[in-house]
């Protein structure tokens, strides 16, 4: 069975996305990040997505499904490599990708999960983000 890969990298988990998504393997990946968090304590989660050139309406919400799990979690998820094609699409399927957080690249993306890592007391959940 297709499976993407997950890695540790300190506190942060990288997904980097260098298939064809479908149905299935999204909700693959969403049941394997979401027990990767639980058993490694990552605090952030990147996923890469340059290599997408297409994103439909269920990938989209799989992706927002993904960094709510992990927010619930106490991980938050950062989307990077967004083509500009992928972005049109998904406004123009009205789909705002509630509660994920985007950045050009690995390197923007990275800084960031670090800086938030840095700055949150273990096991504390801020609810009002």
């Amino acid at each position: 069975m297709e499976q993407i890969p997950i890695l540790k990298m300190g506190s942060i988990l990288l997904v980097s996305i260098q298939v064809d998504m479908h149905d299935r393997l999204a909700m693959q990946l969403q049941n394997d990040l979401t027990e990767k968090i639980v058993s490694s304590s990552a605090r952030g989660v990147l996923i890469d997505i340059s290599s997408l050139g297409m994103v439909d309406s269920f990938i989209g919400q799989m992706l927002s499904n993904i960094a709510g799990m992990s927010r619930i979690l106490d991980a938050e998820t950062v989307v990077v490599g967004m083509q500009p094609a992928v972005a049109i699409t998904l406004v123009e399927l009205g789909l705002t990708l509630k509660g994920v957080r985007t950045a050009l690249n690995v390197e923007q993306g990275m800084d960031y999960l670090k800086s938030f890592a840095s700055s949150q007391p273990e096991n504390f959940i801020d609810e009002y983000s």
